[in-house]
C-alpha cells in the first residue's frame, strides 16, 4: 500500500508551470459555456508560466496544494478589494484540477487560506463567485459562507452576475 502525502505551502518559482496548467484545466472545467469562449481562452492564455512566475516573484500570496508530489490546486489570497464590505481578507481564486475536485482537497486549501489571512491580521473573509458556477456556489455555501452582495463582471460584452460570500 502506498501512502500519498498532502502538502499545502506557499508557491515557489518552480511551481509556475504547474500552476498555469491547473489554472487552464480548472478554468476550462468551471467556465466553459459560462464565459464566452474567446474571452475565456484569452484569460487562460494570459496566465501562462511567466505570468505565474512574476506573481510569485512579486510576493503575491499564492498557496499550492500537492498530493503525492503533484500540484493539485492553488489559491491566491490578500486584502479585500471591495471597500463596501467590512471583511478584511479575500480569497481571490481557489481552483483544483478537475480530477481532484470533490474529495476534500478544496476544503483543506480553503481552511489553510483562511488561516493564513487570519495570521496576517486580516479579520473576516470575502470570496466572489460567478452566479452560474454552481459548483463554486455549492462549495462556498457548504463552507458556511453567507451570500451578502452581488456584482457584475463583463466578458466580451456578456454581463455575468457574481455573488459575494462572507465569513466573519
Amino acid at each position: 500500500m502506498k501512502t500519498l502525502t498532502i502538502d499545502i505551502r506557499k508557491a515557489e518559482l518552480r511551481d509556475a508551470a504547474a500552476i498555469a496548467d491547473v489554472h487552464q484545466e480548472a478554468w476550462q472545467g468551471a467556465y466553459s459555456g459560462i464565459i464566452p469562449h474567446r474571452a475565456l481562452t484569452g484569460m487562460i492564455n494570459r496566465r501562462g508560466p511567466n505570468w505565474w512566475a512574476n506573481a510569485i516573484r512579486r510576493a503575491a500570496s499564492v498557496l499550492v496544494i500537492e498530493i503525492g508530489g503533484e500540484l493539485a490546486g492553488y489559491a491566491t489570497i490578500g486584502k479585500n478589494r471591495a471597500r463596501e464590505l467590512s471583511q478584511q481578507g479575500e480569497i481571490y481564486e481557489l481552483y483544483l484540477r478537475p480530477e481532484y475536485q470533490g474529495i476534500g482537497l478544496g476544503s483543506r486549501l480553503f481552511a489553510e487560506a483562511r488561516k493564513k489571512l487570519s495570521a496576517s491580521g486580516l479579520r473576516g473573509l470575502v470570496v466572489w463567485a460567478l452566479e452560474e458556477n454552481a459548483g463554486a456556489l455549492s462549495f462556498y455555501e457548504g463552507a458556511g459562507g453567507r451570500d451578502i452582495a452581488e456584482g457584475v463582471e463583463v466578458f466580451d460584452q456578456k454581463a455575468l452576475k457574481k455573488v459575494a460570500f462572507v465569513w466573519d
